[in-house]
């Protein structure tokens, strides 16, 4: 079966102004389910995660100062949110649903979170609308339960995993693999262990000719036996942010082709949804959407 985590404190930790880019987590259950792709037995809702799996990722200090409230105005900014309780229980929330979807990927395949790809959170900070990274987090709880010996992070989202490359620099257990616009934020880019940079306006051919020549041959090499991927749509052409000039079509077939490379190998992925700016969201929506319904259609 298809499951999904989904927690209504997703899309509503925020004030008014800062709803936009959290409007589409409500939004994408909600067209599955008026669509017929899934049904309410699809979807689960994560509860919170243990202090002490957050600090086999983050440093103490870091998470000291979000769960008192007490970053620096400069360390608040940088996040782009205004710190609060709520955004904070929301993220916890996000990297439990995250870890209880490995569990079901390794029951049945594939498993997605309706949230998550907070690769901007560092070890010791947050940026980028990202203050604890879920895929970090599910990846160091696999390893240290001994569930998992080798992961491969396969990050498309159209910005750098930049927070996800530092905190497994020195891990030989995790391999990262980024693939984001050259010209895009992060303009100080962190080193993964694979990053491939996409020059602006890149298309659907250039786009899906890097990822077929790469992904398959990385799984080869790297042997993993647990993928994790971060399926951002802001590769859309119709992006603000993105730059690029991926068509609704292409950013499907990339979904299609991760999915078929996981099926192949017998690996089991976690999806995690990553960013989407496009000024209408219904773009936003219909694309993260492609996502679902095509786990659907090649696990099931």
């Amino acid at each position: 079966m298809l499951k999904i985590a989904f927690h209504p404190i997703y899309a509503h930790p925020l004030p008014e102004g800062h709803r936009f880019p959290m409007v589409k987590y409500e939004l994408i259950p909600e067209q599955l389910l008026h669509e017929g792709t899934i049904t309410n037995e699809n979807l689960f809702a994560p509860d919170l995660i243990d202090e002490e799996i957050i600090l086999l990722t983050h440093e103490p200090d870091y998470w000291n100062k979000l769960k008192t409230l007490s970053l620096t105005p400069q360390e608040e900014r940088k996040t782009g949110f205004p710190l609060s309780q709520q955004l904070v229980q929301r993220e916890i929330t996000i990297a439990r649903g995250t870890i209880d979807c490995c569990y079901f990927a390794m029951e049945y395949g594939v498993a997605l979170n309706v949230a998550g790809g907070t690769h901007h959170a560092f070890t010791n900070k947050g940026e980028g609308f990202c203050l604890l990274n879920d895929i970090a987090i599910a990846a160091n709880y696999l390893l240290n339960k001994g569930i998992s010996k080798k992961i491969l992070i396969v990050d498309l989202d159209v910005h750098q995993g930049n927070g996800t490359a530092e905190i497994f620099q020195n891990n030989p257990a995790v391999f990262t693999f980024s693939m984001h616009g050259k010209g895009n934020w992060p303009y100080k880019k962190e080193r993964s262990d694979l990053d491939i940079e996409l020059p602006d306006h890149t298309d659907d051919q250039l786009y899906l000719g890097l990822l077929k020549e790469t992904l398959p041959h990385l799984i080869k090499r790297e042997q993993p036996d647990f993928i994790f991927y971060l399926s951002g749509v802001d590769i859309l052409a119709t992006d603000k942010l993105g730059k690029l000039s991926v068509s609704k079509a292409g950013c499907k077939e990339r979904d299609r082709f991760v999915f078929e490379q996981c099926i192949h190998n017998k690996l089991p992925v976690v999806v995690s949804m990553g960013g989407g700016y496009s000024p209408r969201v219904a773009d936003i929506v219909d694309a993260h959407c492609n996502t679902f319904r095509l786990a659907k259609d090649l696990f099931f």
